[in-house]
């Protein structure tokens, strides 16, 4: 090692020196998005939130809509990130398949994706078109590949070329959510017939079935795979019979796959929602009087809202989350499990 008392520098040059690559340093990560995401448009420190009152409280209005209901319609509209929501290049170069993405959770994760750098097809019905088409804006703007590819999922078919579509049209696929989801509430298990029981395990868990298998040839190492399941797979209320039935399945495949995938080195992870703000619950997934008081029974007073989950789908997508596979993530405002 060289002794400092032969060198040409000084102390002084080399203090000043450091000096100067420190305020470098900070510049760089002052300039960067991640930084950004931390700072108001100001650059002072963002200020912090009281969770109880970010959003609305019920009571809620009395609402309803044909299902399968359109965000854009309800009220208050629900908050899917699409002015909160800052990328940091986590998934910059990733191609990602998203169902149900035209709102709720499925277009908070791909409003995140795209900002995070990914291209993103998601899937919706025919009837939501009008949520989609925002979602598809949201994408591009963001400079992204936006691919809208409506069809339904109760249909083999067409999951099958949901998939190649979506490979076609995005260059590949290494990221898929599975998170389109049919729920609407009875009183009793008299109520439901088998075209209606048919339908929901149709949507929620033929679907994933047909689309994972589907998917799968496609997808590299590094690939991940997320459901969306609920707290209704570990805590059922009593009106949502068959619906809670297909989160515990799903919640259960996720385990099941994660060991069989992993030594492929495809993750599978999963998402697991409280009381979330989204068009299930005034498309027949809840009654009125449950509607009006909806998430006021957690500890923060209040239903979630999309946006406070977006960044949940990213980290279990990006590479820094290797290590994380066979995991539910919860989000229900303090009550439920995981």
């Amino acid at each position: 090692m060289a002794n400092l008392k032969d060198s040409p520098l000084s102390r002084r040059d080399m203090v000043s020196g450091a000096g100067v690559g420190l305020a470098a340093a900070a510049a760089v990560a002052a300039a960067s998005p991640a930084a950004a995401q931390d700072r108001s448009p100001a650059g002072r420190a963002a200020p912090m939130m009281d969770p109880t009152t970010k959003y609305p409280k019920p009571p809620f209005q009395k609402q309803s809509q044909p299902w399968p209901g359109l965000a854009s319609k309800m009220d208050p509209v629900p908050d899917h990130g699409e002015k909160s929501y800052r990328g940091s290049g986590r998934l910059v170069g990733r191609k990602a398949l998203i169902t149900g993405g035209d709102s709720g959770m499925g277009r908070a994760a791909a409003i995140a994706f795209a900002r995070e750098g990914a291209d993103v097809a998601i899937n919706y019905l025919a009837d939501e078109e009008e949520d989609a088409r925002q979602v598809i804006a949201l994408i591009k703007a963001e400079g992204r590949v936006g691919l809208a590819l409506p069809g339904d999922l109760r249909d083999e078919a067409f999951c099958v070329k949901l998939v190649a579509d979506a490979v076609n049209g995005l260059g590949g696929l290494d990221i898929l959510v599975s998170n389109a989801g049919r729920q609407q509430a009875h009183d009793s298990i008299l109520d439901i017939s088998t075209e209606q029981f048919d339908w929901t395990m149709k949507t929620n868990i033929y679907a994933p079935f047909w689309i994972i298998k589907a998917a799968l040839p496609h997808m590299p190492p590094g690939s991940c795979i997320i459901g969306t399941t609920s707290e209704q797979a570990y805590d059922p209320t009593p009106d949502l019979y068959d619906y809670a039935q297909t989160k515990a399945a799903t919640m259960n495949y996720v385990k099941s796959l994660a060991k069989q995938l992993g030594p492929k080195g495809i993750r599978v992870n999963g998402v697991a929602p409280g009381p979330i703000w989204t068009p299930l619950q005034v498309s027949g997934g809840a009654s009125q009087e449950k509607l009006q008081k909806f998430g006021g029974m957690t500890p923060l007073g209040r239903p979630g809202q999309p946006a406070e989950l977006g960044s949940i789908y990213v980290q279990l997508a990006a590479n820094d989350g290797s290590f994380a596979t066979g995991q539910v993530y919860g989000a229900a405002g303090g009550s439920g499990q995981p």
